[in-house]
């Protein structure tokens, strides 16, 4: 009989991480424009067959993509702005303070205070037009119609967040801690503009992603999107969705999320997210999760499911801790909540981030649920006293980083190294002195994992200073971009190395992979 793969990952494939925000536009923050395109170009050039990205929805204080007001609605800095102004939404002044802002990173205050300005003038002008569409983005009516059930709730949300200064919606006057349709009842009309505001942005969004999308498609790149498993407080997904979460009456977390101690923080990472009701959830079939993981895939081609393990035992941290040591570890709700995901979409493609410090339930979890885990070079030598990150401990079912969005980059690391670690690093990896990441994105190329991601970084040789995040820290992150020239550098002999490893380490992806050997077919006589 002949042995299947127990995931869906089947064949060998690469792929390039690069969040939204660190590709190059003239806008302040990279956007679904000309630089997503250009990205694109190069990848299926190279043969690359996904982008990676971090998730998509709208930021708040710290700018994490980890930390939203939405886990359903898209960033409005990503909208290509460019776009309006080609169909008059927006003239060259409006535009003048953005493209006065950096090239080479985000400069969130900044583009806080000249950004939303901009948008709203386009929203104004739209209204005043009398139009139902944007050019060839489809009916702004229709959209809302499609996507009212996410799309009225956070529109609300974020409209009386405006009209109460910012402020958390657990600081909210009683009678608005709860959506309800007729919330807007006794508020200024100013407030439900601003909800019709939001739409807009949304509706630009989405018209932009999709037709982005089938861009990527075309050059045969699929993509691959994130979903943290903690939505954040402060959220419209809270807000809507109270019964979800542990709460009080307030709606203020009876305890909240994190991690402890580990290798990327000695006090460990307080994250804040209130927890699940996982009882709860059992109970409704887990229909808010499975309308969550429905909306990431008509999104994503592939998704990665931040912090996996928290489905198996999650952290638990009394509410009002200053750091994440003193909590404790709480049962997920375990394979019976694959199950039903399995059962909503039997053809779903997840890789499970199942990093840090795990034990054997949780790698027996992900097997059972029949998930990739992923597995990072950068943590081969020093994390673990199993090594499990070192290639020849790899299953082939498996997703090999030279490191992630989380950690510094490759050359970083390397030029970070010392004592024995570095010693055997150095033997290992072969690096004969170098201290370049290519070598070791050629190492990744070379593992069995059938999926290899290298971060942009990486690709572009670059030093620590370079990296997008920096765990357990709120500041300063997420700022990271790289410019059109540096593209236009990479995009030469660097992608003809690429390709060439890509093929020389059967990463094309067009092959299923068997576990036993056949012949080769006999040439046909001429």
């Amino acid at each position: 009989m002949e042995t299947t793969p127990s995931t869906w990952l089947t064949s060998r494939s690469a792929g390039v991480l690069a969040h939204i925000s660190s590709l190059p536009g003239r806008y302040g923050i990279g956007n679904l424009g000309p630089g997503s395109r250009a990205l694109l170009d190069m990848l299926g050039k190279a043969g690359v067959k996904y982008w990676q990205i971090c998730p998509v929805g709208p930021t708040g204080y710290g700018n994490s993509p980890y930390q939203t007001f939405s886990g359903r609605a898209g960033n409005p800095y990503f909208i290509d702005l460019g776009e309006l102004a080609a169909a008059g939404l927006l003239e060259a002044a409006d535009l003048e303070p953005l493209r006065a802002l950096p090239a080479d990173h985000v400069d969130y205050g900044r583009l806080y205070e000249t950004f939303w300005s901009v948008l709203a003038r386009a929203f104004d002008r739209f209204l005043l037009s009398g139009n139902d569409e944007v050019d060839g983005l489809g009916s702004v009516s229709a959209f809302r119609k499609e996507h009212a059930g996410w799309l009225e709730p956070f529109a609300a949300f974020m409209a009386l967040k405006a009209h109460f200064g910012g402020r958390p919606w657990t600081t909210w006057p009683l009678e608005f801690r709860t959506w309800t349709p007729q919330i807007f009842g006794g508020l200024p009309e100013t407030v439900r503009l601003e909800a019709s505001r939001q739409v807009f942005y949304q509706y630009l969004f989405f018209g932009q992603w999709h037709r982005l999308r089938k861009y990527a498609a075309d050059r045969g790149v699929g993509i691959i999107g994130d979903i943290p498993i903690f939505v954040a407080l402060d959220s419209a997904d809270t807000w809507e969705n109270r019964a979800v979460f542990r709460l009080d009456k307030d709606g203020n977390p009876l305890a909240v999320a994190g991690v402890p101690p580990d290798y990327f923080s000695s006090k460990g990472q307080l994250w804040g997210n209130p927890l699940y009701d996982w009882d709860y959830l059992a109970k409704t079939g887990y229909r808010w999760w499975i309308d969550r993981l429905r909306a990431a895939f008509e999104l994503y081609d592939i998704i990665r499911l931040d912090h996996f393990r928290g489905f198996d035992t999650y952290w638990e941290i009394p509410a009002g801790a200053s750091d994440a040591c003193n909590g404790r570890w709480l049962e997920g709700p375990g394979l019976h909540f694959f199950e039903a995901a399995q059962k909503a979409f039997p053809e779903a493609r997840i890789i499970a981030e199942d990093l840090g410090y795990i034990g054997p339930k949780v790698v027996a979890l992900r097997k059972a649920a029949g998930l990739p885990g992923m597995k990072i070079l950068q943590f081969a030598y020093g994390h673990d006293a199993t090594n499990v990150n070192l290639p020849h401990f790899y299953a082939p079912e498996s997703v090999v980083y030279t490191g992630t969005h989380d950690n510094t980059t490759t050359r970083g690391w390397l030029e970070h190294l010392s004592g024995e670690t570095e010693r055997k690093i150095e033997e290992y990896f072969q690096l004969g002195g170098s201290r370049s990441s290519w070598p070791m994105i050629r190492a990744a190329m070379a593992t069995v994992s059938r999926l290899a991601v290298v971060p942009m970084q990486d690709l572009m040789d670059l030093p620590a200073s370079c990296s997008l995040n920096q765990p357990g820290t709120a500041e300063g992150n997420w700022q990271w971009r790289y410019t059109d020239a540096q593209l236009a550098q990479l995009d030469g002999a660097k992608v003809d190395t690429l390709r060439r490893w890509i093929k020389l380490y059967d990463r094309t992806g067009d092959r299923i992979l068997r576990d036993y050997s056949e012949a080769q077919a006999e040439p046909h006589a001429h």
